[in-house]
């Protein structure tokens, strides 16, 4: 905003919701909640059990991948300047996360809530200026889940394969 201001340019300042979709993080710690289920749902057989740090009431929003780069590019193509908020709002909390991959994938899933890292317990966003762009997010999450559900099935899956083919190869 500084720059803008010193050299008389416009400044779009996207700021984003958390994003999910496939082709993204999906383990080692850097992935978001949708991908860290999906993955710890694929993991475990029907009617098995998975962790979920804190006590599964943490509300957040997530915005498919596709809906997010059209925002961003509907901003660039926008007036409008300085920060704007690309979300979608639909919240859930992460317990209701948990039961949309479980319905997606057809599973009986249980849950075992553990101590780690939760964060704020809701965050405030308002997408009202990426609104008056008539930007909206067209994907709900249980579609997003959908269609991110089999490319982090395929990681895990061909993960758990290399992890078989190495120990065949250390014997």
């Amino acid at each position: 905003m500084a720059y803008g201001r010193r050299y008389g340019m416009k400044v779009r300042i996207a700021r984003f919701n958390n994003c999910c979709g496939p082709e993204g993080a999906w383990a080692g710690g850097r992935e978001k909640a949708p991908a860290a289920i999906c993955r710890k749902v694929t993991e475990v057989q029907d009617g098995g059990t998975i962790e979920v740090w804190g006590n599964g009431t943490a509300i957040r929003s997530y915005t498919y991948v596709s809906d997010m780069v059209e925002g961003i590019y509907m901003l660039t193509q926008s007036d409008l300047e300085g920060p704007v908020n690309i979300g979608s709002p639909q919240r859930v909390s992460v317990d209701q996360l948990v039961a949309i991959v479980a319905e997606v994938t057809a599973m009986k899933v249980n849950i075992k809530h553990v101590d780690g890292p939760v964060g704020v317990q809701a965050r405030s966003f308002s997408s009202a200026r990426i609104r008056s762009i008539r930007w909206r997010a067209e994907t709900l999450l249980k579609e997003g889940i959908w269609l991110a559900y089999p490319w982090i099935e395929a990681q895990v899956k061909a993960q758990q394969a290399r992890e078989r083919e190495k120990k065949m190869g250390n014997r």
